[in-house]
């Protein structure tokens, strides 16, 4: 098939749209077989079946490359009394925060957890989401954990979309442990990531190293058993203030390192060092009324590439939408809708260690979206507008 009379953003690997304009894609399958100016059309494509695109924008198929959108309830009453001026710390040491979702979690069968997870899925592939990556983390517990995983393979059984799973068992510390962090990880934590790892469960490990949950030297010893597993890592840092994390991941060679508003710029050589990729979540920012910004000049002097994601999760960010989040990362945080599309784009695959993804070109899957506007930074610059024309995935309408 031949996606022809299209302007195409590529998006290249220096960031930039990669525009082609009157342009056409060639699908084989799953696979991209050959992108460029239509007036270039190879002859041996030239009598493929065509698809008009009636001069619309098409580009890879934005992903969002950190969710925790398997989960049991809400917060609402939270966000009441967030903005009734308790801070997040504030919610989290009273007993709120990432615990008080941890019992509706636990009380849920893994099809309840599956079937919760789907509205919100389906919000995110109205705009054209093509993978999503969703961690577990409210479980704290063996078998709630490995839930919560299988729970997240499901999705991609029940919906056309990809899933990335991420083992996140060190969240929080549950009640049960309170005040015993060091037994949390030793007697739950680390054992919990071995069982989902002999059940096929996990693609990545993530932690969250922070002062209301864990320092680096715990999360240090989930990050060892990780690389005992061949599994890569990520790490939440740097999001309240400042621990270390951010240069703890990238001495494991971390995927990403996410949140990051408290890093500096020697986190910033840092995770360039390793090739981490940084992923910000302005909903999260948003949602807590944050004012520490990630150091985004410092990620652009060091060539960090930079991800967006929502974040979604019921506390601090229940927010099921890239392309407003496109939006937040340029009015937040001042990024260029070029550097929003890459972020949700190519960097958010390169998050995820994808290699096939974000971008469009030969070989790449044939997972685009196409939209009803002439230029890309239309994408960023909208707030609540979806303008999907349609989605493909794997070659498929």
């Amino acid at each position: 098939m031949i996606l022809c009379n299209t302007t195409v953003a590529t998006v290249t690997p220096e960031g930039g749209y990669g525009l082609l304009d009157n342009a056409a894609i060639v699908l084989d399958g799953e696979r991209i077989a050959w992108a460029g100016p239509l007036d270039q059309l190879p002859a041996e494509h030239a009598d493929a079946p065509r698809t008009d695109l009636g001069g619309r924008l098409t580009t890879p198929a934005p992903i969002d490359c950190h969710t925790h959108i398997v989960h049991g309830g809400n917060r609402a009453r939270e966000f009441e009394m967030r903005l009734q001026g308790a801070s997040y710390e504030e919610v989290a040491r009273a007993g709120g925060g990432i615990v008080s979702t941890v019992s509706a979690t636990r009380e849920a069968s893994v099809e309840a957890l599956a079937e919760g997870a789907l509205p919100r899925v389906d919000a995110l592939l109205a705009e054209g989401v093509s993978h999503i990556e969703i961690k577990s983390g409210y479980g704290l517990g063996r078998d709630t954990e490995l839930a919560m995983l299988r729970a997240a393979r499901q999705v991609a059984d029940r919906r056309p979309v990809r899933v990335s799973t991420t083992f996140l068992g060190a969240h929080a510390v549950p009640a049960d442990h309170k005040g015993r962090a060091d037994a949390y990880i030793d007697e739950v934590c680390i054992p919990a990531l071995r069982a989902a790892h002999a059940e096929g469960l996990v693609d990545a490990v993530d932690g969250f190293c922070e002062g209301i949950a864990f320092t680096p030297e715990q999360i240090e010893r989930v990050f060892k058993v990780a690389a005992e597993l061949g599994l890569p890592v990520k790490l939440h840092a740097e999001q309240l203030s400042w621990l270390g994390g951010t240069r703890l991941a990238a001495r494991y060679g971390a995927l990403s390192v996410d949140h990051i508003e408290y890093a500096n710029e020697a986190d910033a050589r840092a995770m360039a060092a390793a090739g981490s990729v940084a992923v910000l979540l302005p909903g999260a920012f948003y949602t807590l009324h944050e004012t520490q910004k990630p150091p985004v000049a410092a990620l652009r002097a060091h060539g960090v590439p930079i991800a967006l994601a929502t974040d979604c999760n019921p506390g601090s960010s229940p927010l099921t939408s890239l392309l407003l989040t496109m939006n937040m990362g340029c009015t937040l945080f001042g990024l260029t809708p070029e550097e929003a599309l890459a972020g949700v784009t190519r960097n958010a695959a390169r998050a995820l260690g994808l290699d096939d993804a974000g971008f469009i070109a030969p070989g790449a899957r044939a997972d685009l979206a196409v939209w009803d506007v002439a230029y890309p930074s239309e994408l960023a610059y909208r707030i609540g507008f979806n303008p999907l024309n349609r989605r493909i995935f794997g070659g498929r309408a």
